[in-house]
């Protein structure tokens, strides 16, 4: 068996002489998968580099010379860094690619439990799990233009190791003959495989049971496509009967059954500004999201955003197209987990969902279990408030922290769809919406999010849980010139309004605090820029959020 410089050399010449897409190049990459396997030594990530080379073909047309020649560079770089494992995917996410980024190591290895972990599976305990409903303007699932996303193979794994359903992968990255210290982790540096976060059983799973899907995934009706066939068959003059792989529990229906109308004239202004400048959402996706991006653009912006962090390896990526949010932070498989839309990733939007999902929920997450309430009975003890709005707050305008234009649009607008729901018919609720958006499939996803838990939409009726976006960003600006912002990473999952009481009792040593923290200065300015750029003024958060 050769090195990894020499497999990943190999097999770079050898990819270059094909003209054939297909064939030689999956047959040579499962044969030398298995070997690399059995052996355990490091190996090419085909993945990303056939990717690579199949984009450069479908680009430049059937003169492919040149670019052949600079795919053995790239195959044999990534030879020399990469080597893929399979592993099962999501019961509730088939089919979407999962890997953990900037492990090194075994793959076999079993991992050790890490605070992160231990977070997200506490809450993902109280309340199903982390989502991003506003981790970016662009709509969930909404339909998009930009460039094709690369064909990726998916290899089988070799009779010795366990068989695994295609389409999932775990990515170890390893340096060549590069030993990689504890301190270089921690600097966002590559960390051991040892050091991939587990987490171990709850109460309620001993005997090996296993955990029911996130709130999220679970809230997805099992017929949405079919009964999305049907409306759309129907001119929009139907409302669709869902259906629930499992029940949707009574008391997750009472708690977000009811929708508010406090912030609705302040939703309608954003929509509105929002219209004004660029005349449709469709030409506000167009403008500010970028085009759509390809599984191996979104795997290099993850990985870069993980090292920014110092959390390479810490948490599991999967792409996927069965959520109706942008994404969801949650535990699977004993790891957490964040589980990326494609249809959301965009150019320009990409960085702001991790700075939502990662650089917020999961480094809150991982502070968290470093304090004295990191449980139910402590948050008792200290007499916390609840996390949420300000957990969802404070993620949704980091989603849209540094853009030039930083709307908040999709908080917005899931406000005031869901205060609509609540009083109107899926198909009445539809049509109400045409004055916002005219894109039938962008309007189809934000009634599906709105009307989620309901078996019979022609009845009025809301899931309220998205109202918590725009509750928690107005509460925040209201507030922000005394809220103490690291310091409210620092303590963990705390509302703002517990930060002076609890800094006493709170362990700072070791916490964690956001990359796009560091300069509170430039921090502070972004968000004085949201408040200016979405009409909103300080007379009137003071009246609508008195002290």
């Amino acid at each position: 068996m050769q090195g990894s410089k020499g497999l990943g050399a190999e097999f770079g010449r050898k990819v270059s002489k094909t003209n054939n897409s297909g064939g030689w190049a999956g047959t040579h990459f499962h044969t030398a998968y298995a070997q690399a396997l059995v052996t355990s030594k490091p190996f090419l990530d085909t993945l990303e580099a056939v990717d690579l080379w199949h984009s450069r073909r479908q680009g430049f047309g059937k003169n492919h010379k040149a670019n052949d020649v600079a795919g053995v560079g790239d195959a044999t770089k990534a030879g020399n860094m990469l080597w893929v494992t399979m592993r099962a995917p999501s019961a509730a996410l088939t089919g979407g690619r999962r890997r953990v980024l900037g492990a090194a190591g075994r793959g076999g290895a079993r991992s050790r439990r890490s605070p992160g972990a231990a977070a997200l599976e506490a809450a993902a305990a109280g309340s199903g799990a982390m989502g991003s409903g506003a981790a970016g303007s662009g709509a969930a699932g909404g339909p998009g233009h930009g460039a094709p996303l690369c064909p990726c193979p998916s290899p089988p794994p070799p009779p010795s190791a366990p068989r695994c359903p295609r389409g999932t992968r775990r990515l170890s990255e390893t340096g060549a003959g590069t030993r990689r210290s504890e301190g270089a982790a921690g600097r966002g540096g590559l960390r051991a495989a040892a050091s991939l976060p587990h987490i171990a059983r709850g109460r309620g799973e001993e005997g090996g049971g296993r955990r029911s899907p996130c709130l999220l995934v679970a809230l997805r009706p099992r017929n949405v496509e079919a009964e999305r066939e049907r409306f759309f068959r129907a001119s929009f003059a139907y409302d669709p009967q869902f259906e629930y792989a499992e029940p949707v529990p009574a008391a997750v229906l009472d708690k977000y059954g009811a929708a508010s109308d406090r912030f609705v004239a302040q939703a309608i202004r954003i929509i509105r500004a929002v219209l004004e400048k660029y005349g449709t959402y469709e030409s506000f996706e167009v403008a500010t999201g970028g085009r759509l991006l390809s599984k191996c653009q979104i795997w290099s912006v993850i990985r870069k955003y993980m090292q920014k962090e110092g959390c390479a390896g810490e948490v599991v990526v999967q792409l996927t197209d069965d959520l109706l949010s942008q994404a969801v932070m949650m535990v699977e498989d004993s790891r957490p987990t964040l589980a990326i839309n494609l249809a959301g990733a965009r150019q320009h939007w990409l960085e702001g969902m991790l700075r939502h999902e990662i650089g917020t929920h999961y480094i809150r997450g991982v502070n968290n279990t470093r304090q004295p309430w990191h449980s139910s009975e402590g948050r008792k003890q200290y007499s916390l408030k609840p996390a949420n709005p300000t957990e969802e707050g404070l993620a949704s305008l980091h989603s849209v922290l540094f853009r030039k234009q930083p709307f908040l649009w999709r908080a917005a607008l899931l406000y005031y769809t869901i205060e609509r729901a609540s009083r109107l018919s899926f198909s009445a609720l539809f049509q109400d919406l045409e004055q916002y958006v005219q894109d039938a499939g962008v309007r189809w996803e934000y009634c599906v999010r709105a009307k989620r838990g309901q078996t019979d939409t022609s009845q009025p009726g809301c899931f309220s849980k998205d109202q918590v976006y725009l509750d928690g960003i107005l509460r925040i600006l209201r507030h922000r010139q005394t809220i103490d912002f690291p310091l409210l990473a620092a303590l963990g999952k705390v509302s703002y309004e517990d930060v002076n009481r609890l800094k006493k009792f709170g362990v700072l040593e070791k916490t964690r605090i956001p990359h796009f923290m560091q300069d509170l200065e430039r921090y502070m300015k972004q968000l004085d820029h949201i408040v200016t750029t979405n009409g909103l003024n300080e007379e009137e958060l003071e009246q609508l959020l008195p002290d």
